[in-house]
């Protein structure tokens, strides 16, 4: 029976349903967070103005992927591939570090938790679902082609079935299944850095205290205490910057010589790419109080901070996460977005 004789109420409520899941599949895809949600509202106008032409032969979330897929398909097609530092230079050491900013289309993008992890009651989906949109993992994902990608996305990390995916690709069960096969290969090849960070959901009692010391040692721009905090092989991305850092030293070294003004920052926690992290405001010597400066995704691994990734493009990240753009200088604390 056809669908068309729901109203626009009805229908915007059931379209909206689906936002947070298809966000969190288009992200997975793009790599990017604004590109996401621009897919997204592409594919709920798209829907809504064929809904009349849906008979009903597959449930509407399966049409709206359906719908998902060949937009992020065609947004690829262009073969822009979202990366991170560590994947188009090699390391720099501190003593030849410079800035050297690259346009906003090269990078992977950081993505509040809410907005592509829809509640659920499953905690193995759950962890799944937060693995998937971890910074390794979605770097993994830009390293195949767009159809593996979305094979490997629906399959892994969706639970569909073969068929289910087949259908949806207009394509057949076998040529599915070597596509993900292909997918799986290429990952296997390739171990991202990042890809051991391990986080329990919730926090177990000594992650959390990993982040108080870190917090401590960062707002308190404490250099011994941050190292015994860091990983000896740790690594620091700062994007839109292609420079990337590794190790204890060059880290500190560089948060004490061309990171000095962050000294005296403040932190604010947030949920982010299915990890911890925080919103950094530094001192605005102009305003007074504290202003913007990046978004800290921090990766986790055997008691120690493996990943310190900082995005810096905070007119649009701060917003994005529904953070403000100034803290007075008496508000040393703001409450975590929603």
């Amino acid at each position: 029976m056809a669908n068309g004789t729901a109203t626009p109420t009805d229908l915007d409520t059931r379209l909206e349903a689906h936002r947070t899941e298809l966000t969190g599949y288009c992200y997975r895809m793009l790599g990017s967070s604004f590109e996401a949600e621009d897919a997204v509202q592409d594919t709920l106008v798209r829907a809504w103005r064929s809904y009349d032409k849906f008979e009903g032969r597959s449930s509407l979330r399966s049409w709206l992927y359906r719908i998902a897929t060949n937009v992020c398909l065609d947004m690829l097609t262009a073969g822009n591939k979202r990366a991170r530092p560590m994947d188009l230079t090699d390391s720099t050491p501190l003593a030849q570090a410079a800035l050297s900013p690259r346009p906003d289309n090269t990078w992977l993008e950081p993505m509040p938790d809410a907005r592509v992890l829809p509640t659920t009651d499953d905690p193995a989906e759950a962890a799944v679902a937060k693995e998937s949109v971890r910074l390794a993992f979605m770097a993994a994902l830009q390293k195949l082609p767009a159809k593996q990608r979305a094979v490997l996305i629906l399959r892994e990390v969706l639970a569909w079935k073969a068929s289910e995916v087949a259908e949806l690709l207009d394509t057949s069960v076998a040529s599915v299944n070597s596509a993900l096969q292909r997918a799986r290969a290429t990952l296997a090849e390739r171990e991202e850095p990042g890809a051991e960070a391990a986080v329990s959901d919730p926090l177990d009692e000594d992650q959390q205290k990993l982040l108080d010391r870190y917090v401590a040692a960062f707002e308190g721009y404490d250099m011994t205490a941050l190292t015994a905090l860091l990983h000896e092989d740790a690594v620091m991305t700062m994007p839109p910057f292609d420079l990337w850092l590794t190790g204890v030293r060059d880290i500190t070294g560089f948060m004490t010589t061309l990171g000095a003004p962050c000294a005296g920052s403040r932190l604010v926690p947030v949920q982010v790419n299915g990890l911890p992290g925080f919103a950094q405001y530094k001192p605005d010597p102009e305003k007074g109080g504290f202003s913007p400066w990046a978004v800290q995704v921090l990766e986790i691994s055997d008691g120690r901070i493996t990943g310190f990734h900082c995005f810096l493009d905070t007119q649009r990240w701060f917003p994005l996460f529904g953070l403000p753009l100034h803290l007075e200088a008496e508000a040393d604390q703001v409450e975590e977005p929603a």
